[in-house]
C-alpha cells in the first residue's frame, strides 16, 4: 500500500528501512562522511522538530529567506515537523541516524522545490530524491504515479520527472546540508548553490489547468444555449 500511496508515512517508514539495508544507507553514510559539512552532520546528531526550530521565529525572518520558506511551506500544507517516525529497524546507530536525518529534512525539500504535499507533488520529490540519494524506497513510491489522473501522468511523465532525474543527479547530496545553518540564507542563492532549480509551480499550474477547463465548458454552455 505504502507503493501507492506516498502520504502514508508509516508505511514508507518501514519500507524505507527495510529497503535501505545493507549497502544503500551505508552509501549515504560514506557520502555524509566524505563532506566536511556531513561529518559535523553525524558528529552533531541535530534533531528537526518544533522543540528545535522556533517556526514562530521563523515567520518572521526575512521573505525569501530559507527559514521563512520553510515555516510558510509547512503553514500552506498544514503539516509539522513532528510527523516524522523514528527509526525502528536499522541495528548501526550511525546509519539509523542517517536514515533519522534524512526523513526530518524532507520537509526541507519539499519548501526549496515549492513542490506540495498531494500526491502529483509527492511523486515528484520522491523521483528527486531517488535520483539523489539512490534510497529504494524513494524509487519505489513513484509506482504512486498509477494514482494520478490522465493529465496528472502526462504532466509528471514530460515536465516533473525529467526535472526530478536531471536536479537530483547534477545537485550536491542534499543530506549533506546543515539546514539548521542555511536559516537565514536566502531561498535562491542556496538553490543555485545546490544546483537545484525550482520546478514549475504545481499549485499554480493545477489551477490554470481548472480555469482553462472552466472557460472552455463555458463556452461549450454558450454555443449550445446559442444553437438551441
Amino acid at each position: 500500500m505504502s507503493l501507492l500511496n506516498p502520504r502514508r508515512g508509516d508505511l514508507i517508514a518501514a519500507l524505507g528501512e527495510a529497503t535501505a539495508t545493507p549497502y544503500f544507507i551505508y552509501r549515504l553514510r560514506d557520502a555524509m562522511l566524505s563532506d566536511p559539512t556531513g561529518r559535523r552532520i553525524l558528529r552533531n546528531r541535530p534533531r528537526i522538530n518544533s522543540q528545535t526550530l522556533s517556526l514562530t521565529s521563523l515567520r518572521s525572518f526575512p521573505k525569501n529567506s530559507v527559514g521563512r520558506a520553510y515555516a510558510i511551506w509547512l503553514d500552506r500544507e498544514g503539516v509539522t515537523p513532528d510527523t516524522r517516525d523514528s527509526v525502528k529497524y536499522i541495528d548501526d546507530e550511525e546509519c539509523a541516524y542517517v536514515m533519522q536525518r534524512y526523513r526530518e529534512c524532507h520537509d526541507f525539500y519539499h519548501a526549496i522545490t515549492g513542490l506540495p504535499v498531494m500526491v502529483e507533488g509527492e511523486v515528484a520529490l520522491k523521483a528527486f530524491e531517488f535520483a539523489n540519494t539512490l534510497l529504494p524506497m524513494t524509487g519505489l513510491s513513484m509506482f504512486a504515479v498509477t494514482r494520478l489522473k490522465p493529465a496528472e501522468r502526462a504532466r509528471f511523465w514530460s515536465t516533473y520527472l525529467p526535472w526530478a532525474v536531471g536536479n537530483g543527479i547534477r545537485s550536491k547530496e542534499v543530506l549533506t546540508v546543515y539546514w539548521e545553518e542555511q536559516l537565514e540564507r536566502d531561498v535562491d542563492e542556496l538553490r543555485a548553490e545546490l544546483g537545484i532549480e525550482r520546478p514549475p509551480d504545481l499549485r499554480e499550474t493545477r489551477r490554470a489547468m481548472r480555469e482553462q477547463a472552466r472557460l472552455a465548458k463555458e463556452a461549450r454552455d454558450r454555443l449550445g444555449a446559442s444553437v438551441a
